[in-house]
């Protein structure tokens, strides 16, 4: 049986419908949602556009809430969102109550085609329709309070939730039941920028609080009336199987309810997650090693390197890098690797299920509420409007709660005892259980013409594809744009640049990891200028800014990040690596500053300039740099799963490295005002730093990394 499910098989069809746009809540209030029309889905997810994306609700008691159909996994999407909606509506984003929005068409990410957090791309696709559904909430406010008052709408202001004639006043509660009459007006003149007073400003977060007093619900705290608890065994090796098992001793441990086969493994359900834990023990399983039994971290390296003899699939072809290589005066050629990661979110994985006949009520840190329904549904062979997710706060997610396979053991389970069940994954079931970030296998040529000009880069990517498996009709036709992303869109001044893709799979499936491609190519790209700057006998500053006049948002960050990081002027002892990418519609530059005594490494200060567009909220902004430098720094320096037989080796924190508290660098974060689109903020720091950290490492050595983690390679200690 495999484990996984088909996760494009889950994505339900979705159609274009009309939506109710203004009703009058028991009690009198404002319900008001918008509808994008000409945001078409993308083919391969199927249905069409014009789907409703946002509600707002303003009751008569003067309560306003946000359904935020965003996932907040750490990285603020509550309260930013929030902060588009107040700024239109005139009111402090403390004043709104944020609610997790159900799932349905009517909450698409139109830049995804699905109710999904990922890819940065929660403040971009909120940018403009959040800000439209508070402007058209406020625009029927004040057409309320016009007709009540007899007077122009003209004549009328908003402020602090109530909209103002002279010394008269209205709350927004006070006129909610008479604006839900009227028709949702489609244009509205949304704020000019210079006029915010929220957007662009430091805010506090919206679900601090709730976090420091224990009242925030994470997937993992999920209570239910009557609740039993599971634990789950999977298969040692990945892609092995059950073959049978001896639960006589188990169903006699107690507290013991049921021992059941599911599609993921052997599920033990218990009165409490202990006494179901140590049942599992207990059970006599044998197991199916299947198609893996002999795969290791050698086989891997070996498969990819066999694939990368075939040419690939070209992703960009600017003027003829093959003809200029072998024209070139001087060629420099490098081979970079990079290893499998896991996403170690702090929360292990979890879902709690409540099925019944009629329906199934899920509980769960998801990051897709599209496909996680869907793959309810077709477990249980329902209409997925009686799939109803509840989705919690998550405890870090990182893209892996993207998949789905943590979510049918539970709803199995529930369906087998008649009850709500909870089921965990042990930290070691979510180590060795992962969907890991491809590896890669990478080839690059640069080569330079007699006066020393850059004249040709060419970059020859192999790797597994993610989308292959989780939207197949995505890369039918297509490169995998998941697998080129800081490869593709190279931003040197080079006349001829080539980049090609080879697809190639491992055996195992690999998942959307912090970052996607960009902190496999980031690697190789920046990585390799450095190279090639000292191959001109340039400063690696200097080499890029040379080849960056046609492109100011990457020479802003560039000399941005140099600039306040000193560099070249760096402390005696220490030395600098610098590395720059765009990502999301970021662009960042990244210096690190490190020393090595004695051979051991020490991160002294990590300087990040950023230009993300317009921010909405420069606190969380800075959080989000901050946090994804330290992730990012983690997995260069010690991030790597190991495989032996099929069975991941790496099963705790004690072997799966994490950055520490007294390891973090000093952080500066230099954040640039920018009047583009916003750009996304969770991921691009995570790519940057590993480059910037080997190169620096190299100005320290004289001695290059072409493969990660630091602390294998046998350079510095770590």
């Amino acid at each position: 049986m495999d484990p996984r499910p088909d996760i494009a098989d889950a994505l339900p069809a979705t159609t274009r419908r009309d939506f109710l746009k203004a009703s009058a809540l028991a009690g009198g209030g404002l319900v008001l949602g918008i509808t994008l029309g000409g945001c078409a889905k993308p083919a391969a997810l199927g249905g069409a556009g014009g789907q409703p994306v946002a509600w707002l609700r303003i009751g008569g008691d003067d309560r306003i809430t946000v359904l935020v159909d965003r996932s907040e996994m750490g990285q603020g999407v509550y309260t930013a969102l929030t902060q588009l909606i107040a700024e239109e509506l005139g009111i402090a984003p403390s004043r709104i109550q944020v609610e997790s929005a159900p799932v349905g068409a009517a909450y698409l990410n139109a830049l995804l085609g699905a109710q999904i957090t990922g890819g940065s791309t929660s403040v971009r696709d909120a940018w403009e329709k959040l800000r439209k559904a508070g402007a058209q909430a406020r625009t029927m406010l004040v057409q309320a309070a016009a007709a009540h008052w007899g007077v122009k709408e003209a004549a009328l202001k908003v402020e602090d939730g109530a909209v103002l004639h002279g010394s008269e006043r209205l709350t927004y509660g006070q006129l909610a039941e008479a604006a839900a009459k009227l028709p949702v007006p489609d244009k509205v003149a949304l704020k000019d920028p210079k006029d915010f007073t929220t957007v662009g400003k430091p805010q506090p977060r919206l679900d601090t609080a709730s976090k420091v007093d224990g009242s925030a619900v994470y997937g993992i705290d999920v209570k239910l009336p009557g609740m039993l608890h599971a634990a789950l065994a999977q298969p040692p090796a990945l892609g092995g199987k059950l073959v049978s098992f001896d639960a006589k001793a188990a169903e006699a441990m107690p507290g013991v309810r049921k021992v059941l086969a599911t599609a993921s493994g052997v599920v033990v359900v218990a009165d409490h997650w202990w006494q179901a834990k140590k049942a599992l023990a207990a059970v006599a399983i044998r197991w199916d090693a299947g198609p893996n039994a002999a795969l290791d971290n050698a086989a891997i390296r070996a498969k990819l390197r066999a694939a990368a003899a075939r040419p690939g699939k070209p992703v960009r072809s600017d003027g003829d890098a093959a003809a200029a290589l072998k024209g070139a005066a001087k060629v420099v050629r490098a081979t970079y690797e990079l290893p499998l990661l896991a996403h170690a979110t702090l929360e292990p994985q979890n879902c709690t299920a409540d099925v019944r006949a009629d329906g199934a009520d899920i509980h769960v840190n998801t990051q897709t509420q599209t496909i996680a329904q869907g793959a309810v549904a077709t477990l249980l062979g329902f209409k997925p409007e009686q799939v109803r997710i509840h989705t919690t706060l998550l405890g870090g997610g990182f893209g892996r709660r993207l998949e789905v396979d943590y979510i049918p053991a539970a709803v199995e389970a529930s369906k087998a005892v008649g009850k709500p069940v909870k089921l965990i994954w042990s930290r070691e079931d979510d180590t060795t259980h992962d969907t890991y970030r491809p590896p890669a296998h990478d080839e690059v040529a640069g080569g330079f013409d007699a006066g020393g000009k850059l004249v040709a880069w060419q970059l020859h990517l192999t790797s597994p594809s993610i989308t292959a498996r989780m939207f197949p009709a995505v890369v039918e036709n297509a490169v995998d744009p998941f697998a080129v992303e800081a490869a593709a869109n190279y931003p040197y001044d080079v006349p001829n640049v080539a980049v090609d893709y080879n697809r190639e799979e491992v055996g195992i499936d690999v998942g959307y990891w912090r970052s996607v491609s960009h902190s496999l190519n980031c690697f190789v790209a920046e990585s390799f200028m450095d190279e090639l700057a000292h191959a001109a006998g340039k400063d690696p500053y200097a080499f890029r800014a040379a080849l960056l006049d046609k492109q100011p948002r990457f020479k802003r960050v560039l000399d941005a990040a140099a600039q306040k990081a000193g560099w070249g002027k760096a402390p005696a002892g220490h030395h600098q690596g610098i590395a720059l990418m765009e990502g999301y519609g970021t662009y960042m530059a990244q210096v690190v500053e490190v020393s090595v005594t004695g051979g051991a490494l020490k991160v002294h200060r990590i300087t990040c300039a950023v230009d993300c567009g317009r921010m909405v909220n420069p606190n969380i902004v800075d959080q989000q740099v901050e946090g994804s430098i330290l992730f990012g720094l983690t997995a260069a320096l010690w991030g790597e799963i190991t495989l032996k037989g099929g069975q991941v080796q790496e099963k705790n924190f004690d072997r799966y490295r994490l950055l520490r508290l007294h390891e973090s660098p000093h952080i500066d974060v230099v954040l640039l005002d920018s009047t583009e689109a916003p750009g996304g903020m969770g991921e691009p720091g995570t790519a940057v730093v590993g480059p910037a950290l080997a190169n620096a490492i190299f100005a320290a050595t004289g001695k290059r990394l072409r493969a990660l983690p630091i602390a294998r390679q046998g350079v510095v200690k770590v």
